[in-house]
């Protein structure tokens, strides 16, 4: 006797649509409600994605929709979502950061952490290229267009992307550090390098430890830290610094220290200075969580902002995120969090609005007009954005009205780097 059919039941497409959807809708609804309500007056059950079954085939049409230049039909029937595919993460994630823009609709970057194995890449519109394999880290200017690149023991700045070049740097006693991040000067002559062992001012034959100092003079004394962040002010008179176990310092251009901001959450995490130089912010950590406060320009000599106290030098900025990644425009600072939520806020602590990505995010950079941002996470995604054009798709969480115009999965093991 032939096999009936039930013709009722929904199609993978039509599965991984409407439950991503639904869950889309809740969430938003969700976040809306507690943001305005409380989130402990929030009564509802939280909305739960149960599409990981469709995941394996949702993956492999993907991949066959690359192989077939089909990707935007394939998109528009199957939505990008994050949670669904969390167990394929688990096994072939990798970081992408140090993301940095050249211009037009290309950008450099990296993958892989401080202590891995790095590979670089340009992306230029939907094409992406492999760099050399050398390329162990790769900075830009806060102004003036000024790219350094780490390789062979070496950090060489140039004027534009492999523009001209203006000085080389052999390392010592830094040559061996993985590098989490490179802050070349505007003048292309000095730079930051950010590591786990040390935070250093380079520059012409001197590598000078700026964070952490042995004030005490301990003699089994090492510089090793964890949670290690730096920023440079646009105008490079300034300079931040700080780590998980040292309250964030503000140093002048020499490195000399002027003031002190103690953490309001437990652990010292990144650090900002708005783009007009007016404001640096400050995150600390506790977990997936955190607090953001901003200090004005005008203190930043002298102050000394006690960690876990309340002050009137300091403006609180948020008190959710832990702060990865972030930069600043002409109207507000982007800052992404462990949660693998990208938000808008400005230097008075208004929440402009917010928009999910899924997992850490690990680095950003935004075109020159701040009208496209490039966003990594550790998820081993990069994402592509059309700030304010509008939602792609009802599957859009957060209240960011942006578009995504493609989402690179960019995984361990895998033969290609796949578009979605």
């Amino acid at each position: 006797m032939a096999e009936h059919l039930d013709t009722n039941q929904p199609t993978i497409q039509e599965e991984w649509y409407s439950k991503g959807e639904t869950y889309a809708q809740g969430i938003n609804e969700m976040v809306a409600f507690g943001e305005k309500n409380g989130w402990d007056n929030w009564q509802g059950p939280d909305p739960k994605d149960e599409r990981e079954h469709l995941a394996a085939e949702v993956l492999a049409r993907l991949k066959q929709a690359n192989l077939d230049n089909e990707v935007a039909s394939f998109r528009s029937d199957f939505p990008p979502a994050h949670q669904p595919i969390i167990s394929f993460l688990e096994k072939q994630a990798q970081s992408v950061e140090q993301l940095h823009f050249v211009s037009g609709q290309k950008i450099v970057f990296l993958t892989g952490r401080s202590y891995q194995n790095r590979q670089a890449y340009s992306l230029e519109d939907d094409q992406v290229v492999k760099l050399d394999e050398h390329i162990k880290a790769i900075g830009k200017s806060q102004q003036g267009d000024v790219f350094a690149l780490a390789a062979h023991g070496k950090v060489t700045t140039c004027r534009g992307w492999k523009g001209e070049v203006i000085a080389e740097f052999t390392l010592n006693k830094t040559a061996d550090l993985g590098i989490t991040e490179l802050i070349p000067f505007n003048d292309g002559k000095r730079f930051l390098l950010v590591s786990s062992e040390g935070i250093y001012l380079v520059s012409g034959g001197e590598e000078k430890l700026l964070h952490p100092l042995n004030d005490d003079n301990e003699e089994d004394w090492s510089p090793d830290i964890d949670m290690e962040n730096a920023a440079l002010s646009n105008d490079n008179r300034y300079i931040a610094v700080g780590d998980q176990c040292y309250d964030h310092r503000i140093l002048d251009a020499a490195g000399n220290t002027l003031g002190t901001i103690g953490p309001q959450s437990s652990y010292p995490h990144f650090c900002l200075f708005s783009k007009d130089d007016r404001q640096l912010i400050t995150n600390s950590c506790h977990f997936y969580n955190g607090v953001t406060i901003g200090v004005e320009s005008e203190l930043f000599d002298g102050v000394a902002i006690e960690g876990y106290t309340e002050s009137e030098d300091y403006t609180t900025i948020d008190e959710g995120m832990r702060v990865y990644a972030g930069l600043s425009t002409k109207d507000y600072y982007i800052l992404g969090d462990a949660y693998g939520y990208i938000r808008a806020i400005n230097r008075g602590g208004e929440k402009i609005w917010e928009y999910f990505l899924g997992s850490t995010i690990s680095g950003m950079t935004i075109s020159e007009d701040e009208r496209t941002l490039w966003v990594g996470s550790t998820s081993g995604m990069l994402h592509k954005l059309t700030l304010g054009k509008g939602h792609r798709d009802t599957h859009t969480i957060g209240s960011g009205q942006h578009y995504e115009e493609f989402r690179l999965l960019i995984w361990k093991d895998e033969p290609q780097i796949w578009r979605w």
